[in-house]
Order: C-alpha cells, then sequence, then structure tokens
C-alpha cells in the first residue's frame, strides 16, 4: 500500500490539473464568443453628385432605393446581396471612415462625381470622407465594388 500511495497522489493530480485546464478553455471560449460583436446594419448609403448629376442609391435588408436627379426606382434585394454588403462593412473599422483619404482628386474640377458612403449601425450613421466616384479609399474599395455591381 505505501508503493501505491505516491501513484495515487499523482495520478489524482494530473487529472486535477487536466480537468482545471478543460475548464479554462470553456471558460476562454465562452468569453470570446461573446465578445464578438454583431452589428446591426440598418443601411448603406451611396451619394455621387456633381454640378448636373445626382445619384443617391440606398440599400437596406430587403430593398435598393436608386435616386437619379430626383427620379426614384425601387428594386428588391435579396437576402444573399444584403450578405455580401454586410460582410464587406464588418471588414471596415467605421469609426475610422471620416478620415480615410482619396487616391485621386477630380472631383474638385468636375472630372468625377464626388461619391460618400454612408453607413447607419444601430442607429448611428457613419460617414466617409469624399472621393472621387469609381475611385475609393483603399479600406472601401470591397464595399465600393459590391454596392456599384
Amino acid at each position: 500500500m505505501k508503493g501505491q500511495l505516491p501513484l495515487i497522489l499523482v495520478f489524482s493530480t494530473l487529472l486535477s490539473i487536466s480537468c482545471t485546464s478543460q475548464q479554462k478553455t470553456e471558460i476562454n471560449k465562452n468569453i470570446s464568443t461573446s465578445n464578438v460583436q454583431t452589428l446591426k446594419i440598418e443601411k448603406i448609403e451611396l451619394k455621387e453628385q456633381t454640378r448636373g448629376t445626382r445619384r443617391f442609391v440606398t440599400f437596406t435588408p430587403n430593398s435598393k432605393i436608386v435616386s437619379l436627379n430626383g427620379e426614384v426606382t425601387t428594386f428588391p434585394l435579396s437576402s444573399n446581396e444584403w450578405k455580401k454588403i454586410t460582410e464587406q462593412i464588418n471588414q471596415i473599422e467605421l469609426s475610422k471612415i471620416s478620415a480615410l483619404q482619396s487616391p485621386t482628386a477630380a472631383r474638385f474640377s468636375d472630372g468625377a462625381l464626388s461619391a460618400t458612403v454612408l453607413i447607419t449601425v444601430d442607429g448611428q450613421t457613419y460617414i466617409s470622407s469624399s472621393f472621387d466616384s469609381g475611385t475609393p479609399p483603399k479600406e472601401l474599395e470591397k464595399l465600393y465594388m459590391v454596392i456599384t455591381k
């Protein structure tokens, strides 16, 4: 029995360490999952304009509304299209879009429409800096390609 006592102590210690480690892993998994925020994206707007043209496109979970010089047309938006848009928005740091630099400046001399992206999430609207239509800042490029497709 004397020889078995140290063996039992070693075995029970290992079992205890293993269980504690597994419990910590479970706790860390729960903490990680609860930290992931799901943004409630309400709408996305693309405003493009110059002296003679005003084009506004608004995306909601169910529709795409296009206004060209005041003439409004509404189209249905599939859940798959909305999913593609929201996936791109989730890749953007929304609080910084107002400071993004435009790679070109043709809009200042009517060489391009001046474009702005507005993203409304959880009741708050994030507005990008202006950029030349067709040439968004690098950080907005993928979203811009999806919404102008």
